[in-house]
């Protein structure tokens, strides 16, 4: 397993060094293309930006246990989100990067959540607003529906496309207030679906770096 950071491929002219690093946050239901865009910005886009990896997939796809009890799903949700945490903080302490790319943020794990929404809050003594300013932008790209392509390729992903849209609208209150929050709908292309999200991800970046988007 490659555990080397995940850094954009294409390099930046600008010589800047220490970078203060700001977070966005990539999103949605099962099967909405996150892993589409991500490998496509890893090719794209240049040097000052990092890719975090999806923190479910880091702890299930490492052996934790998947099943379906309450305590089980819970226990999950808490690992899920200390990783998510503790990689957002590293990325930000390296200071070597303008952009962090994360696949999903802190609070997608709400959308999961089988308790009340205080007791999330309570269970990791932290607030909405709080977890709101870790992120400059929430980019939200919808999961499709059966006929708009929804598919089972991701081998953790469980959920029928009925079920994916259900957690897709819950991801959609949870982020819905964010001051930069963007929903990308599914389109018949999705190329169109991926040139929308890379438009809004563009408008955050370094100035030296937008270039790239060319």
């Amino acid at each position: 397993m490659n555990n080397e950071p995940i850094i954009c491929e294409k390099p930046c002219n600008c010589c800047q060094g220490h970078q203060k690093t700001d977070l966005i946050v990539l999103t949605g239901g099962p099967g909405a293309g996150k892993t589409a865009v991500l490998e496509s910005a890893r090719k794209l886009l240049c040097e000052h930006v990092t890719i975090l990896p999806e923190a479910a997939s880091i702890v299930f796809g490492g052996g934790f246990w998947r099943l379906e009890s309450g305590t089980a799903r819970m226990a999950s949700q808490r690992a899920i989100f200390h990783v998510q945490s503790e990689m957002e903080t590293l990325v930000k302490d390296e200071g070597r990067w303008g952009i962090g790319l994360c696949d999903r943020g802190t609070l997608d794990g709400l959308a999961y959540w089988i308790d009340s929404e205080a007791h999330f809050w309570e269970t990791f003594s932290t607030s909405k607003e709080e977890h709101y300013r870790r992120y400059k932008a929430v980019i939200h790209l919808s999961s499709p529906t059966r006929d708009k392509g929804y598919n089972h390729q991701n081998p953790v992903r469980i959920e029928s496309a009925e079920e994916a849209g259900v957690i897709d609208d819950k991801i959609y209150h949870v982020w819905k207030d964010h001051p930069n929050y963007y929903r990308v709908d599914s389109t018949d292309t999705f190329l169109e679906k991926v040139n929308t999200a890379f438009l809004r991800i563009k408008e955050f970046m370094p100035e030296c770096c937008r270039g790239h988007f060319d």
